[in-house]
């Protein structure tokens, strides 16, 4: 089996929409999950697109992704990644397409790759430890949501 990893062009926006929707069901955050098709071309394509996304392939198919933005570590100078949302198709998974994932966000960082990762998702935990990531132990994280118009 090959990985093929891609930047995603125009057109990929429904695959993508799709396996992040996935993602959803899987956290159980079907709730929060309002984007469309349309909200993913924008921001992944649009002018001044805030995010990017890898595209992984099998053997010619699309089986998984990443949604990344590049971040800015002050202290160290460096541009980081952060890692918004990984995603691989149950069928492709233990195949090695997160791992490669993973390792060209990392190849892409100067600094830090960093993301977010639910505690019960024992899967996730588990490569990402595999790959030698540990948790940023002491940090809260906090968020504003938009305020109701």
């Amino acid at each position: 089996m090959t990985i093929v990893l891609r930047d995603a062009v125009p057109g990929d926006e429904a695959v993508l929409h799709e396996f992040d929707q996935a993602l959803a069901t899987f956290e159980s955050l079907d709730d929060e999950f309002t984007s469309s098709v349309e909200d993913f071309a924008a921001g992944l394509f649009g002018h001044d697109a805030p995010a990017k996304a890898l595209i992984a392939e099998l053997d010619g198919a699309i089986v998984g992704m990443a949604i990344y933005w590049f971040t800015f570590n002050t202290f160290s100078g460096k541009k980081g990644v952060w890692l918004e949302d990984l995603f691989v198709r149950e069928d492709a998974r233990r195949q090695g397409v997160a791992d490669a994932l993973m390792e060209a966000l990392r190849n892409l960082s100067q600094g830090r790759l960093e993301w977010d990762v639910l505690d019960w998702n024992e899967g996730a935990l588990t490569l990402y430890r595999k790959l030698g990531a540990e948790p940023n132990v002491g940090w809260t994280k906090y968020g504003l949501r938009p305020h109701p118009h």
